[in-house]
């Protein structure tokens, strides 16, 4: 999801947080749900029934709102003019788990 993320930003023009362990925690939570359920379902919303959400597909990442209008959420992916972007897209494995406060 690492990769994923960093791929589509770079696609799409957009900018992970200036706080990594924001973007570390996010790129966890896609990770965890498509082991889970198959797909990188957003994991910053709640859902009644995540398998459902996952296979319908609005919510999985990058979620129709982003693709349409880079509308994120979770704050993966911003835009230039947001004043919470950072200055580039990319994390490394060893943000990933500072971030999350894995080991």
């Amino acid at each position: 999801m690492r990769k994923f993320s960093e791929r589509y930003a770079e696609r799409s023009g957009t900018y992970f947080c200036v706080d990594k362990s924001v973007t570390a925690t996010v790129i966890q939570g896609l990770a965890a749900h498509k082991d889970e359920l198959g797909a990188p379902l957003c994991p910053c919303r709640h859902y009644d029934d995540k398998q459902i959400e996952a296979d319908t597909g609005f919510w999985n990442c990058p979620c129709v709102p982003m693709r349409e209008r880079k509308e994120c959420h979770c704050m993966l992916f911003l835009t230039e003019d947001n004043d919470f972007r950072g200055e580039d897209a990319t994390i490394t494995p060893e943000e990933v788990l500072q971030g999350t406060g894995a080991q």
